[in-house]
């Protein structure tokens, strides 16, 4: 609810059928004028009417103090005011009487019809007193005066009230239209920032799982190669100086390629928070563009970083094979280009399976398979028991269980399967079908 709105709800503490207090104290001193007017002209009345002048007195002071129930029981103070209008008195009342029922939310029909009977009684009592007056000399005017005097004077007390009224009632009604407009729209404003505040941490939740994903995939396999031919070169250090210097050379070319991958997924990340920083005065625009900007960064830090492709997986694979892995790689299909993001899937998905057979069966062979079928790519990544029960964890790599997480994470991403268990001979498989568009 907006401020106006909530200050019209607590403003709603008058007494009875007034909203307010100040409405009361209006009504009861325009009841009270009317009752001394009408009080006032019940002394004529009673005179006029062989009366005795108390009683003339007491019918203007009931008739006048009608006009203190104006808001609740417009059209019997309208009733009440015709029905005097030949005792000539409750001019007051009449007027307001008119322009509260037509500031009313009443049917036009009944505003019209009570404002007619209004119209023709001032009309007819006008146009009897002054032929009264003319025919005791107290006029001297012709007899046109009489129509112009009953037809102005009655205009003159009806007109004026009903479209007064009637102009306050329409703005009435549009200013509560408004207001009821501005307090579903700040509804809507504030449904729709909690679903941009649940929109951002959505965003942030996955930016913060895409970036522990590419993080895992480009640290584990580089260091678990460097771990590899550190224990290599640490064995044939003595024995084969040549082959510890290509080792040592080894490992710095992964040690090299890890740091500039991580430089320029830090360096994306980096950009992309500067990006974001923009102040901004009004808070459902701060939390639109904070969603927006989260949801969005994502795909500009992807876009951003070039990936790797499947024709690196020769290069992939002789790496392993580098490091002592017996690795034979097998390609079926018609080679084609794919979307990035599945050629980059594709490689993640060997490249952690890969990493997998050096930290949990170091020294077994493995079966590298892709296959390019029509609408997707199969990959699938088997190797045999280690060769010692002790090798698999003889270089000394620590696991964290994430690989087989996030690869299913990346496959299942893209609308492709993931499925990976042992095997009845004792080793390992992985396996994925992704869709080709």
């Amino acid at each position: 609810m907006t401020t106006t709105g909530e200050e019209h709800a607590r403003a709603l503490t008058g007494p009875w059928w007034w909203a307010r207090w100040r409405s009361a104290v209006l009504d009861g001193g325009l009841a009270l004028l009317s009752a001394v007017e009408c009080a006032a002209e019940g002394v004529p009345f009673a005179r006029e009417a062989g009366i005795p002048v108390s009683a003339g007195v007491v019918f203007g002071l009931i008739a006048g103090a009608v006009l203190l129930v104006r808001r609740k029981w417009p059209i019997a103070v309208v009733l009440v005011a015709i029905a005097v209008t030949p005792a000539e008195m409750g001019f007051l009342m009449g007027v307001v009487g008119l322009y509260t029922l037509a500031s009313c939310e009443l049917p036009r029909r009944v505003i019209g019809a009570l404002s007619g009977m209004s119209l023709l009684g001032t009309a007819v009592v006008t146009f009897v007193r002054v032929r009264q007056d003319m025919a005791r000399g107290d006029l001297t005017l012709g007899d046109w005066f009489l129509p112009f005097a009953a037809v102005t004077t009655s205009l003159g007390l009806t007109a004026p009230p009903v479209l007064l009224g009637l102009y306050v009632g329409a703005r009435r009604r549009l200013m509560e239209s408004l207001r009821e407009r501005a307090d579903s729209l700040e509804r809507e404003l504030q449904l729709l920032a909690e679903r941009a505040e649940e929109r951002a941490e959505w965003a942030r939740n996955e930016e913060r799982t895409r970036i522990a994903r590419e993080m895992h995939d480009v640290v584990a396999h580089r260091v678990s190669l460097m771990v590899v031919h550190a224990a290599a070169l640490q064995a044939v250090a003595r024995k084969d100086p040549e082959k510890a210097v290509r080792n040592a050379a080894l490992v710095g070319d992964m040690g090299r390629q890890a740091l500039t991958e991580l430089r320029e997924m830090l360096g994306v990340l980096r950009a992309g928070g500067d990006a974001v920083r923009r102040p901004s005065g009004v808070p459902l625009a701060a939390v639109g563009e904070a969603a927006e900007a989260a949801a969005s960064r994502a795909a500009v830090a992807s876009e951003a970083v070039e990936g790797p492709c499947l024709s690196e997986l020769e290069e992939l694979v002789g790496q392993s094979a580098a490091a002592g892995m017996v690795v034979d790689l097998s390609v079926e299909g018609e080679v084609r280009p794919y979307p990035a993001e599945v050629e980059q899937t594709a490689y993640r998905v060997v490249q952690e399976a890969l990493t997998n057979v050096h930290k949990h069966a170091a020294g077994a062979k493995t079966y590298v398979r892709l296959a390019h079928r029509v609408s997707e790519i199969a990959m699938q990544v088997e190797n045999e028991p280690p060769p010692e029960p002790a090798s698999a964890s003889s270089a000394g790599l620590p696991s964290g269980g994430n690989g087989l997480v996030g690869m299913r994470e990346r496959v299942v991403a893209l609308g492709g399967v993931f499925v990976s268990g042992p095997t009845e001979a004792g080793g390992f498989r992985v396996s994925a079908v992704i869709p080709a568009a």
